[in-house]
């Protein structure tokens, strides 16, 4: 059986018996789409044959297939039936063997390269070009097939036993290490041998470490950040106060009993409940723009909110809820939002950074119900230009009924005091999702987002969209998890229409392909944003545009390129509506008016793999001439209602071939590009309303357009970077804004 070896993280989240069935549902446009579906083919290549059904559809082998004996190309024999029956009883007559020529192997080859399953048309137009049966050419395929499915197997083969020998090394070193274990603060033994240390002594000993490392975290700290620096320094978001992470001040003390913890969440549970489900007067569509703002006032009487007391006088609230549809059951997303790695790679272009830092109950397995833990969160926009928000916040987990589950997110202000005050700059309040089900894979999320932050220095590009709370809003969670959840869906799909998979002939092929653009976009996601992982230069262009530039160092991680990477960020209005604007930098058809690689040369199609409803949702592999190579580009695009994103990468061919046939994808390195595209904030109007108003401009509609080069500047670690570096990518993103621009006939914009 072959196996697949990636190591995706969230291989098993969908593995529901609802998805064959409900995946049917977003294909019913189709009209007579089964008929022309994509089978998954079992036992074709050990039959012998197959019935007309087969026929008439595109077959995609499995990579679960059983094993089959392969053969050379020179060894590919057919047998002749044509023997004289009367003769058998009396002597068996010698087998004939046809060996195929050159020639013949050579034709054949080049049609299988273009369709793995030709029909009986095309078997009877080959076999009557090469004088052949159509019954021999229809073995040779079946034979050919069988081949490459073994040549699979055995490279999947071979990397099970290279990780199965890396596992026994690593748990050989694991036991050496206990075996030789001592605690580095005290220098004793980690096992006591003979027994003759009381338990008295022992719990003494781990106390005395544990005192000395905190000694050391705070000495650490008070060098690297001397008294009197949080007061003298800046807001703004490149300075190296900004670049703190509140994550490595946390002194890992948190005070509250779990009595006092329980009756907070359950409070804020109740509070969640009625913000989730109440209508009017506490909350009040907007007729301007359809969406739902809060009654602030009205909020404040609600929940005896006392306002007056407030000792932050610099402090926004933000407060907005959105519904949606999500394709997923109640308990595997239950189980995404309590794992944090889950969480976090639910929500990439949200979640810079995300940790849980204390379980404080683990709640009932396998449900999670009761669970309560203590978690971090750095959130993001998709742009240098905004500031990150860090959040500490308490999640519990409650399911309310049989088909209803509540994940209540609150910060408590005792996590805070043990935190450097300049570094808290976003709290929760009762905040959260609620989730029904309903049935057939599908679920109903009512998402509500309540957030108090320190109002912070945002570029005027980006300033409408982030005061009107959108930016962070529960629109912007909901969108993203819908477009999460549908790609999760297609992933684990087996009945793929024809039209929405195109150029990969293997079901394993398609899963590869799939799994490299999402670590793809994953990478671009995490590389473009002002987390704290980077520290972003301003540099302005030769045409006015301002850039920001960051490095860093790959020394070992195989999925991207060895050396010091340069990244490169832009971020400029265009007169132009979103969804125009990424139909354009998604269109193949259009990509050389743009892509100063293409040079002016049309850009051809390999492979197309829809990932979503939307059209716009799908993964494309590309080809175009640079000078006299050919070049070929791997591109995820991603559209919702609230933010679109167009990634691009150039792949090795020979290496994007193999994972096309299916193989592993995970050490495959790839250094991304591409856009961000966001509303300007046109339809923005506050979502809280208060008896204390607040006058406001708009501004005229359009695009906010983020582009973003990353360069390998150089393979060697240890190479510094140089202006010539930081020119040749401004040059870069200059030119490709030029081009847009001209393209779109908004270069007075």
């Amino acid at each position: 059986m072959g196996v697949d070896m990636s190591n995706h993280p969230t291989k098993d989240f969908f593995a529901s018996p609802a998805l064959s069935l409900s995946l049917a549902g977003i294909f019913r446009d189709g009209g007579g789409a089964a008929a022309a579906s994509l089978e998954v083919e079992e036992g074709d290549e050990g039959s012998g044959g197959g019935s007309g059904k087969r026929e008439e559809t595109v077959e995609i082998s499995s990579e679960n297939s059983g094993p089959a004996r392969s053969r050379s190309e020179d060894d590919l024999l057919e047998h002749d039936d044509d023997e004289d029956d009367e003769d058998k009883p009396k002597k068996k007559k010698r087998k004939k063997y046809n060996r195929h020529t050159a020639e013949q192997i050579r034709e054949m080859e080049a049609l299988f390269k273009e369709s793995p399953h030709p029909d009986e048309k095309q078997r009877q137009q080959l076999g009557k070009q090469l004088g052949l049966a159509p019954r021999q050419v229809k073995f040779w395929f079946q034979n050919r097939r069988t081949q490459i499915k073994a040549m699979q197997e055995r490279h999947e083969n071979s990397l099970l036993k290279q990780e199965l020998e890396k596992l026994r090394e690593e748990n050989k070193a694991v036991r050496e290490t206990i075996n030789k274990a001592c605690c580095l603060n005290c220098g004793m033994a980690t096992t006591s041998r003979d027994g003759s240390m009381t338990t008295e002594e022992q719990q003494l000993r781990i106390e005395n470490a544990k005192l000395k490392a905190e000694v050391e975290k705070l000495r650490t700290a008070i060098v690297k950040y001397p008294p009197g620096a949080a007061s003298t320094s800046s807001c703004s978001a490149g300075n190296d106060q900004e670049n703190r992470c509140s994550l490595e001040f946390y002194t890992g003390i948190f005070g509250l009993e779990k009595s006092r913890i329980m009756e907070i969440v359950n409070q804020a549970t109740e509070e969640l409940k009625k913000m989730a489900t109440a209508g009017e007067p506490l909350w009040v569509r907007s007729v301007e723009t359809g969406r739902e703002i809060l009654n602030y006032d009205e909020y404040v009487k609600e929940f005896s909110v006392d306002n007056s007391s407030n000792p932050r006088p610099k402090i926004s609230v933000e407060a907005s809820r959105e519904t949606g549809v999500v394709f997923n059951d109640p308990p595997r997303l239950v189980q995404s939002f309590m794992d944090v790695n889950q969480w976090k790679e639910m929500f990439p272009c949200i979640i810079s950074k995300a940790a849980t830092v204390d379980v404080i109950c683990h709640g009932e397995a396998p449900n999670k119900n009761g669970a309560v833990q203590l978690m971090f969160a750095e959130l993001q926009m998709l742009t240098p230009l905004v500031p990150t928000r860090e959040v500490y916040f308490v999640r519990y987990c409650k399911q309310l009924t049989a088909e209803q589950w509540a994940i209540v997110d609150v910060s408590i202000d005792k996590v805070e005091e043990n935190i450097d005050a300049s570094l808290v700059k976003c709290r929760k309040r009762p905040s959260g999702c609620i989730i029904e089900d309903k049935s057939n894979g599908h679920c109903k999320v009512t998402w509500v987002e309540h957030l108090e932050c320190q109002k912070s220095i945002v570029h005027t590009m980006y300033h409408t969209l982030v005061s009107s709370g959108i930016a962070f809003g529960a629109r912007h969670w909901t969108a993203t998890l819908q477009l999460q959840c549908e790609r999760l869906a297609f992933f684990m799909a087996t009945n793929v229409p024809t039209k929405d998979s195109t150029g990969v002939a293997t079901l394993a092929g398609r899963k590869s392909i799939l799994r490299l653009a999402q670590r793809m976009t994953w990478s671009f996601c995490h590389a473009i944003g002002a987390s704290s992982y980077h520290i972003w230069n301003k540099v302005t262009s030769k045409t006015g545009e301002d850039i920001r530039v960051s490095s860093r160092k790959n020394l070992n991680d195989p999925g991207e390129p060895l050396g010091v990477i340069v990244c490169a960020v832009s971020s400029v209005w265009l007169p132009v509506s979103p969804a125009l604007l990424f139909d354009f930098l998604r269109d193949e058809a259009r990509r050389h008016e743009w892509d100063i690689m293409s040079n002016e040369d049309p850009v051809k199609s390999v492979a197309n793999l829809a990932k979503g409803k939307d059209r716009g949702n799908s993964v494309t592999i590309q080809t175009m001439k640079s000078k006299e190579n050919s070049v070929w580009v791997l591109q995820d695009s991603c559209t919702n209602a609230f933010e679109s994103m167009v990634v691009f990468a150039p792949v090795d061919i020979t290496g994007m071939q193999t994972v096309i046939t299916g193989c592993d994808s995970s050490n495959m390195a790839i250094l991304p590009s591409g856009f961000s595209i966001l509303p300007d904030g046109l339809e923005s109007r506050p979502l809280v309303i208060t008896s204390l108003h607040e006058k406001s401009n708009d501004n005229e509609g359009g695009s906010l357009l983020t582009i973003a080069f990353q360069i390998l500047k150089n393979s060697s670690p240890t190479s510094k970077l140089t202006m010539e570096s930081v020119e040749s990518v401004n040059t870069l993103i200059s030119c490709t804004l030029r081009n847009i621009k001209k393209s779109l006939q908004c270069e007075d914009g």
